[in-house]
């Protein structure tokens, strides 16, 4: 069950449980039953004829579009251009009024990409896979207005997208060595003569894991290709014919019509 202000939504494997349900909370509550979901906190909900999901978000799109007046505006291939560079502090013009025509010309360039997405939908099929598989990527420094680093991952379960993130670090990465001041004489030798490992035990613990797990096959350490990896899209700005993981991403076409289920 989920709860958001005033709107409930009930989902179960089982209909008749959600009945159930909603026949013992009705005892209790004045609510209204507005039968199969089909949007939820601005999220489109298309059922498909194989019990699979396809989640969008076309009608928020388009109230978007409708408000920047970019409704039929030309479609992007990406979301922004692989050759733009950000602004730096002390490039910026005394008169603010091109810094905002910049800004200006960015945010359309995404509404642009948003147009040519709007039919599409994030796919959740039934899986018995219990498989966990993510990617990870980061672009260190790559802000030429603070040098702050990118990074994103994504996380599947089974063949379905389950979680993903994008964030910029708070950190500045140090342009120099930091110098650590320590009272420990043992750690300040041994970073002056690693022959001293009696010191290291801690460390060795992580080592050792990782270790064994390669060991016993419970862990594989394999290479992946730059093109290949899914969280570039999150971390930098591809052009638009190595912008093409929508599939891997499990981005498809809506469906046209929607069947009905057991969420409400």
């Amino acid at each position: 069950m989920l709860v958001y202000m005033d709107d409930i939504l009930v989902t179960s494997n089982s209909p008749s449980a959600v009945d159930l349900f909603i026949g013992a909370h009705n005892s209790t509550f004045v609510t209204g039953d507005l039968g199969g979901l089909s949007f939820f906190l601005r999220i489109d909900d298309i059922r498909q004829g194989d019990g699979s999901l396809l989640l969008s978000q076309r009608h928020h799109i388009t109230d978007l579009l409708v408000k920047a007046n970019m409704l039929h505006c030309k479609p992007a291939v990406s979301p922004m251009s692989s050759f733009t560079t950000d602004f730096v502090a002390s490039d910026a013009p005394p008169d603010p009024t091109l810094y905002r025509i910049c800004m200006i010309l960015m945010v359309k360039r995404i509404l642009r990409y948003v147009k040519a997405i709007i039919y599409l939908g994030l796919l959740i099929t039934p899986s018995s896979q219990l498989t966990i598989q993510a990617f990870s990527d980061a672009d260190w420094a790559g802000s030429s207005s603070d040098r702050r680093s990118t990074g994103g991952y994504v996380v599947y379960l089974g063949p379905n997208l389950v979680s993903w993130q994008y964030k910029k670090q708070r950190t500045l990465p140090p342009p120099r060595p930091p110098v650590l001041w320590c009272e420990n004489l043992g750690a300040t030798y041994l970073s002056a003569n690693p022959v001293l490992h009696v010191h290291t035990k801690h460390m060795e613990i992580d080592f050792h894991f990782v270790m064994e797990k390669l060991a016993r096959k419970e862990l594989q350490i394999q290479f992946i290709s730059t093109k290949d990896l899914i969280a570039n899209v999150l971390t930098k700005p591809l052009s638009g014919t190595r912008y093409s993981f929508r599939d891997k991403l499990r981005l498809h076409s809506r469906s046209p019509s929607a069947c009905a289920g057991s969420i409400r």
